[in-house]
């Protein structure tokens, strides 16, 4: 899930959100606000380790807009120099290209990057990623050197049903070789060539790397780079790419990068976007880079898509038409309660859900509200897991007797049992009324 990398960028999402919130308390803006402004921004930017260069460049491309009559005629020039700022870091984080599979199978993702960098973890999430996408994958174990790279990889790939070639013995362009033939044997749709590392950049591993390129002919080469490194992965993604040519970079350890400056440079400073984000060592940590989406929860604008995509990933849709069609019929019983608390529960912390919503202020600010909401869902849900099956369909049933049993099942007590059952009576009422105008729909749908 794209929530997950988001980490990378809070502190910069702080810092930028401080600077609008300012800037918008002004109703005409005049160039002394504008400029102060931009002194927020470049000095947020630069401390979130964005190459330098990137930012010069940024701030002079804003501020010659900012100063123009795109903002001096707008409603309300703050939003204005929001939009302004927020299609200069699209630009700059690039809109990733899909990878290019095409021509005859398999297609090859060749791997590259130095020792330390994910490699390995990172060709097995590859796997996965596009095998949920309809690729029949295999992963090429290319790298001969470091010891037990090949069962890594097969420990990695078993659990996801993806087979793994691997072949010690030989060197690393004839175990691409002969890992390509195997795929295509068993109708591989795409291989994956996990290829050596090395601590540094030298000419014997590009020597070795090109033999490989010019030999098999991938269709993608992709450089797989520690986000924890900051600009040191812009320079490794420079060198790379100036000796092989980079298709694509794929930046690893995204969720332990605080500052994510070196995602925000490395398209301006290479040219090769940024095609995927790995965070954590989970075979399903790794996100497509959306560029739109990144720039705008970095602004505060939001991210709906993420939340749709979590709520369409946490409801079951035949049970929520079932839910529907019982609150038309005004029968919303604390089972369908619970299953909305459950659903919602599987969506995420809700201090992650707020932070999806336009206007909603990143960081702690709010930490304290998020914590208080997260702790009465908790106990919500402990209260309806400690009824019996008829309670929940029959809560007017629940004497003083099941409900002190209840408190003691759930850790809460018979005054938060009975808070519980008040705010669900009031939703069912509620709920009644909307249903008896044709409003069935209002169970949380997020379409």
């Amino acid at each position: 899930m794209f929530l997950v990398g988001w980490m990378m960028f809070q502190a910069l999402a702080e810092r930028l959100q401080q600077t609008f919130h300012r800037l918008g308390r002004h109703g005409k803006l005049r160039e002394a606000d504008i400029d102060e402004a931009l002194r927020d921004i470049r000095l947020a930017l630069l401390e979130a380790d964005v190459h330098y260069q990137v930012v010069k460049s940024l701030i002079s491309r804003v501020r010659e807009r900012a100063l123009g009559e795109e903002v001096s005629r707008a409603l309300n020039p703050s939003q204005q120099v929001l939009r302004i700022v927020h299609r200069e870091l699209v630009s700059a984080l690039g809109d990733a290209s899909k990878l290019h599979l095409t021509g005859p199978t398999p297609r090859v993702i060749m791997l590259v990057g130095l020792q330390g960098s994910g490699k390995t973890t990172t060709a097995a999430k590859l796997a996965r990623f596009l095998r949920e996408r309809g690729e029949r994958t295999w992963l090429v174990a290319a790298d001969p050197y470091r010891p037990a790279a090949g069962a890594q990889l097969q420990l990695l790939g078993d659990p996801l049903g993806v087979a793994v070639f691997q072949d010690p013995s030989l060197t690393a362009l004839e175990a691409c070789l002969a890992g390509i033939a195997a795929a295509a044997r068993g109708g591989a749709s795409v291989a994956i060539l996990d290829t050596a590392g090395r601590s540094q950049m030298d000419a014997e591993m590009m020597g070795e790397l090109r033999s490989i390129r010019d030999r098999i002919r991938p269709a993608e080469v992709l450089l797989v780079a520690d986000a924890m490194t900051g600009q040191e992965a812009v320079h490794i993604a420079q060198g790379f790419h100036g000796d092989l040519g980079l298709t694509g970079l794929i930046l690893s350890k995204a969720d332990g990068d605080a500052r994510g400056g070196a995602a925000i440079s490395m398209r301006a400073v290479t040219g090769v976007a940024i095609k995927f984000l790995g965070n954590g060592e989970t075979a399903d940590a790794l996100e497509a880079l959306d560029a739109e989406r990144i720039a705008s929860r970095i602004l505060g604008m939001g991210d709906v898509m993420t939340l749709i995509e979590k709520a369409e990933a946490a409801f079951d849709q035949q049970r929520e038409a079932d839910a529907v069609e019982r609150l038309k019929e005004g029968k919303f019983t604390l089972v369908d309660y619970a299953d909305q608390l459950s659903s919602l529960r599987r969506m995420g912390p809700v201090s992650s859900l707020m932070e999806l919503l336009p206007g909603i202020p990143s960081g702690k600010r709010n930490a304290v509200e998020y914590d208080a909401a997260e702790e009465q869902l908790k106990k919500t849900q402990a209260v309806l897991q400690s009824m019996t099956v008829l309670e929940r369909r029959r809560p007017e049933i629940l004497n003083g007797s099941r409900k002190r049993r209840i408190a003691g099942g759930s850790g809460t007590t018979v005054q938060e049992v009975n808070q519980v059952l008040r705010s669900y009576f009031e939703l069912r009422k509620v709920m009644k009324q909307l249903g008896k105008r044709g409003l069935g729909g209002v169970l949380p749908r997020l379409r």
